[in-house]
């Protein structure tokens, strides 16, 4: 369980980043840039911790990928109003059908 809250907390911080760095505005803006280096650095610690605690590493990052593009995209929406289509929709379905795949290979070879 705590693998899973300690990957849920490196996706939001790693989707911190991603809006900062939008804010930053080519990393002009000092604060939105000390705030994207934070987020990288904290996602990718928490992400080594979820490695190193026996997550297999496909598993830790096709949900890493796949959890932060969906919340980047509903991110986007929400503070910059930008249109989601539904090809986007039917993208992160594809994306979420890869990480089950992903998930379900790695159990299987478990097995």
């Amino acid at each position: 369980m705590l693998m899973w809250i300690l990957l849920a907390l490196a996706i939001v911080a790693e989707v911190f980043a991603t809006i900062m760095l939008k804010l930053s505005d080519g990393l002009s803006h000092p604060l939105p840039v000390l705030g994207l280096i934070a987020g990288y650095a904290l996602a990718f610690y928490l992400e080594s911790q979820v490695i190193q605690l026996g997550m297999p590493m496909p598993v830790t990052y096709a949900v890493w990928a796949g959890g932060g593009i969906a919340l980047v995209v509903v991110a986007n929406r929400v503070l910059f109003s930008e249109p989601v289509s539904a090809l986007t929709i039917g993208g992160m379905v594809l994306i979420l059908a890869g990480v089950l795949v992903v998930q379900l290979s790695v159990s299987h070879q478990a097995a």
